[in-house]
């Protein structure tokens, strides 16, 4: 009757340690699963974009302000154009006022014109950033590019070439330029420059043209990079803490240091 009870305590025990131990497990499991992992520090780029964004909006804050006070001179200048016309034909007054008057409206229009136009611009701008960091994202997912790869967003194009490229092979873009367009290549930085050294990009096997790469020197100048497989970055527009704005980078992408 004893050896029973004892193995009947003894096999209550080893079932209370047997829960007792399966229910620590199951909420360390539920502490591990419950603990979401920190968000990656912001990078210095991501920080450029913000603040890049943050201005922008606050530039379309203040022209949105101003834009009714244009408005308002537009039809200031309107109700004063008719009424000088009213006096002209009256002959209170010499055409050259009426003239005056036109010329005032005129001025006034074009005011709200380039006020509704800057504003679409800023929401561009905010658009192109947001595109291009999704951009970055991808071809971050993708470091290691084949050769000749072609890259296209909305604000850049990028060519991986086909080989090795040194700045000092930048006389062939040079004598191409010059045979086809009779002038200089435009180069807007040759090597490192202030503007790289302030962003901590690499630029010194690299160099910026300043042309646009819609434009038909731009196209022309991609199509003879691509031909003799010479890698390029084409930006169609600035963006920060990478491109000042429009411009060709001959040469690998500037890595920051």
């Amino acid at each position: 009757m004893i050896q029973r009870s004892r193995l009947r305590f003894g096999l209550w025990l080893v079932l209370v340690i047997t829960l007792v131990t399966f229910d620590a497990s199951a909420q360390r499991r539920t502490k591990k699963k419950s603990t979401p992992a920190p968000p990656p520090p912001p990078t210095e780029l991501s920080k450029l974009r913000e603040e890049f964004i943050s201005a922008t909006k606050e530039y379309k804050a203040s022209l949105a302000k101003l834009l009714p006070f244009y408005e308002k001179d537009v039809k200031k200048a309107e109700e004063k154009l008719e009424q000088s016309k009213k006096l002209l034909a009256e002959g209170l007054i010499p055409k050259s006022q009426l003239e005056e008057n036109e010329r005032t409206l005129a001025l006034a229009k074009q005011k709200v014109a380039e006020t509704n136009r800057a504003m679409t611009g800023a929401d561009d701008q905010i658009a192109g950033v947001l595109v291009e960091a999704a951009a970055n994202d991808e071809i971050a997912k993708n470091l290691r590019l084949a050769k000749q790869s072609l890259i296209r967003t909305a604000a850049f194009t990028r060519y991986t070439g086909a080989g090795s490229w040194n700045l000092s092979d930048a006389w062939k873009v040079q004598r191409f330029f010059t045979d086809t367009f009779k002038k200089q290549l435009p180069i807007a930085v040759f090597g490192q420059g202030a503007i790289h050294d302030r962003w901590r990009l690499d630029h010194h096997n690299a160099m910026d043209i300043q042309l646009h790469p819609d434009g038909p020197e731009g196209r022309a100048l991609l199509e003879f990079l691509q031909k003799n497989g010479i890698p390029y970055l084409a930006f169609r527009a600035a963006i920060p803490g990478t491109a000042t704005g429009p411009h060709i980078h001959i040469g690998r992408p500037s890595h920051r240091y």
